[in-house]
C-alpha cells in the first residue's frame, strides 16, 4: 500500500482550524467543483519561492469553481516560525486566497501521505483524486521554472478533459514531524515516480 493516497482515492476529512480562529472540514467547500489541498508552511523557502505563483494560479481558476486549501502540519517545536500564531500573522501580511489550516498532531498529514511542503492534492467535484504532486518545477527559484503543473491540471480539469500527467513528485523540504529529527521523513514515505522521470 502506498504511503501517498492514490489516484481515485476520496479525500480524507478533516476538522482543524483555520487562520480566521474558525473550525473547517470538507463540507465547508462542497460548492467548489474542484478542491486544491496543499501541505504548505511559513519557513519553507520552497514556499516561500513559490507562494505568489500559488497565489496567481488560484485566483486564476477562482471563477472556475476552484478553491485551494492551505495546510501545515510542521512541528512548531522543530521550527518555530511554523506556529499557528505565526500562520495568523503570515495570513495577514500576505493575505493569501486560501483557507489556512493547522494539523497540530499531523494526523491529516499522515491521513494524505503529505511529503514535503508544498505538496498539491487536488480532487474532482466528487472528491476523488485526480492529482498528486508539485505546482511548479522550480518552487524555489519560480523565475527558474519551466512548467507549472498544477496550472495545467487545472485547465484540464476545468475543461473536463483527461489529466496528462496525474503524479509528479512534490518538490520541498520534508514535514516537520513532532519528536524527529527535523529531516526525518516516516520509513514508507517514498517518491511518487522514480526520480528520472519526474
Amino acid at each position: 500500500m502506498s504511503y501517498t493516497i492514490e489516484l481515485g482515492t476520496q479525500a480524507p476529512d478533516f476538522s482543524l482550524l483555520a487562520t480566521d480562529g474558525k473550525y473547517y472540514s470538507l463540507s465547508d467547500f462542497e460548492n467548489a467543483k474542484i478542491l486544491v489541498v496543499f501541505f504548505t508552511c511559513n519557513h519553507c523557502p520552497y514556499v516561500i519561492g513559490s507562494d505568489e505563483v500559488t497565489r496567481e494560479t488560484a485566483n486564476n481558476f477562482k471563477q472556475n469553481g476552484v478553491y485551494f486549501v492551505g495546510i501545515n502540519s510542521n512541528s512548531e517545536e522543530t521550527k518555530a516560525l511554523d506556529s499557528y500564531e505565526h500562520m495568523i500573522e503570515r495570513m495577514k501580511e500576505k493575505r493569501f486566497p486560501w483557507t489556512y489550516l493547522k494539523d497540530g498532531n499531523q494526523e491529516i498529514a499522515k491521513a494524505y501521505g503529505a511529503l514535503k511542503t508544498p505538496h498539491f492534492f487536488v480532487f474532482n467535484e466528487k472528491r476523488e483524486l485526480i492529482y498528486t504532486g508539485r505546482g511548479i518545477d522550480n518552487p524555489k527559484n519560480p523565475e527558474e521554472a519551466l512548467r507549472n503543473d498544477l496550472q495545467i491540471v487545472l485547465e484540464e480539469a476545468v475543461s473536463g478533459k483527461e489529466i496528462t500527467v496525474p503524479i509528479t513528485n512534490p518538490l520541498g523540504c520534508n514535514i516537520k514531524w513532532n519528536g524527529k529529527d527535523k529531516y526525518w521523513m516516516p520509513p514508507e514515505a517514498c517518491d511518487l515516480i522514480p526520480r528520472n522521470n519526474a
